[in-house]
């Protein structure tokens, strides 16, 4: 059984931590000694599962442009060299590239641990890992923490060795490689983007390398791209697609440089969004159209299987337009990519599992979530596109969009937070199912969804539980101008009965 100290590392199927001091009310919990038993308990669970000695095992570790990184990565890399493995140090990778050490030929590692904590701010670090068969579950995690826990673990009684390798270069010449492959261009195979400016912004996280290494050898002008230099302060915005913040700087990049496309990457590259010649934002609802429009090209009538909180328009897009069929399951990107499996080991084909976070994963890539593979599929598309005069844009010409739609999180105070949080979604579910004018969805895997009709705010929403965290996130979309405004003030004489949640923001928002 876990202590609350290392349970508290737990955050599904990754550890995450404080590894510096400079936050007031947050003590570090990721030290260089907790990483490096976790490194040793990973080693041991390795040995294990492969049926090999720890001698035997070879390990790559990297890390993304955090302060805490370096350090971290040596703790790592100490515990496993310790313990006899052989270890390949990568220094700045992504996380997607992590995985793909361990099935390019030519490397194929039993095993990879990378140093990230995806968006969260500069004193929180943690550690991902991956097998060939992917990355760890949460029950994985959970048995690796109980090894560190015990300080039980397997021995040699020789040192491991470490080499320097740069994997990124291999990567992205990987990545170079399918887009040739993929665009075939047979007038200018070798440079298929040359006559489009990109622009990149990587937040000053690990993806600068797409510009350099990816873009560059392709023919692209990369010109106006910015913070492509790693700095784990993160010192002009958060590198997340999903920041207001952020999209607008890459937006801004977009027309300041009459580019043909802008991407964007979160810290560590498993996540992208992008903007169109235009200015308008490829991210949330629209980065899973137009990945649909895409996918489903390629692979007619293919499940899409999305995160709980698309909006209703999109559904419409991927079955109506697009002729695809849309799976709403739960938030996380790891219950998203294992539903596709599931779907696809039941003999239904899946080819996209996607959130709106920005997390992608295809099938024909690993089921990885790798951000940077999303936009190879997008500049293959959009090269394509240029031999008919089209471009990226007018894929999405036909997706409707909600006018108004906003989020809301309510923290719950209560000690039992998921008991109390459960208790509200089910006495909502009774409610609504009971009260005119609430319609409520019937095929729905999280928390509650309900809509209503044009008298009634003409749009949803979604309250769901938090997966880790003591909160519940409130989604509502609307058609019409103050429809959110309508149905949150709907929702708000329902939740003021529940002392132990705070709906201050709710009530400030619908007055």
């Amino acid at each position: 059984m876990l202590s609350e100290s290392w349970k508290r590392l737990q955050n599904g199927s990754d550890i995450r931590g404080v590894a510096l001091e400079g936050v007031e009310g947050e003590s570090v919990n990721l030290t260089p000694d907790i990483a490096g038993k976790i490194a040793c308990a990973f080693g041991t669970w390795l040995s294990n599962k492969r049926g090999k000695r720890v001698q035997d095992l070879r390990i790559s570790v990297g890390n993304d442009s955090r302060l805490s990184g370096p350090m971290l990565r040596e703790a790592v890399i100490k515990g496993l060299t310790d313990m006899g493995c052989r270890v390949s140090c990568f220094n700045l990778a992504s996380t997607p590239a992590m995985f793909m050490s361990t099935v390019i030929p030519g490397y194929e590692y039993d095993g990879a641990i990378m140093l990230t904590a995806s968006h969260l701010p500069f004193n929180r670090n943690g550690l991902k890992f991956f097998t060939r068969d992917g990355g760890l579950e949460k029950q994985d995690i959970t048995e690796l923490l109980e090894i560190a826990q015990e300080g039980k673990f397997a021995a040699s009684s020789q040192s491991g060795t470490v080499e320097e390798v740069d994997f990124i270069s291999v990567y992205a010449a990987d990545l170079v490689d399918k887009i040739r492959r993929g665009v075939n261009d047979s007038d200018d195979y070798m440079e298929p983007l040359k006559g489009f400016r990109i622009v990149v912004d990587a937040g000053n996280g690990a993806g600068g390398f797409f510009a350099e290494k990816v873009l560059k050898p392709l023919g692209a002008d990369i010109s106006g791209s910015q913070y492509l230099e790693p700095d784990g302060r993160f010192p002009n915005h958060i590198p997340n697609p999903e920041n207001k913040e952020a999209m607008e700087a890459v937006r801004k990049a977009v027309l300041d440089n009459n580019a043909d496309l802008g991407i964007i990457f979160d810290t560590d590259v498993d996540r992208a969004g992008a903007v169109d010649k235009n200015g308008k934002e490829i991210n949330r609802n629209r980065i899973i159209a137009l990945m649909s429009a895409i996918v489903l090209e390629e692979h007619p009538a293919s499940v899409i299987v999305t995160d709980s909180i698309t909006s209703d328009e999109l559904k419409i897009f991927i079955e109506k337009t697009l002729g695809g069929i849309h799976h709403r399951f739960k938030r996380g990107y790891k219950n998203v990519i294992n539903e596709a499996i599931r779907l696809n080991n039941e003999g239904q084909e899946s080819h996209l599992a996607i959130e709106t976070s920005g997390h992608a994963a295809l099938k024909e890539n690993y089921f990885l979530d790798d951000g940077a593979y999303l936009i190879a599929k997008i500049l293959i598309k959009m090269a394509k596109l240029r031999k008919e005069n089209k471009t990226i844009d007018m894929l999405l010409a036909d997706l409707a969009e909600p006018l108004e739609s906003k989020e809301f999180r309510m923290n719950i105070l209560e000690k039992d937070f998921k008991a109390y949080g459960n208790r509200i979604i089910n006495e909502l579910n009774e409610y609504a199912s009971t009260t005119y004018g609430w319609n409520v969805e019937p095929k729905n895997y999280e928390g509650i969804r309900v809509s209503f009709n044009k008298e009634n705010g003409d749009g949803w929403f979604l309250l769901r539980l938090s997966l880790h965290d003591p909160l519940m996130p409130l989604n509502i979309e609307s058609r019409i101008e103050g429809g959110v405004k309508i149905i949150a003030a709907k929702l708000l004489d329902f939740l003021k009965r529940y002392n132990e949640l705070d709906i201050s923001t709710l009530e400030k928002y619908a007055g």
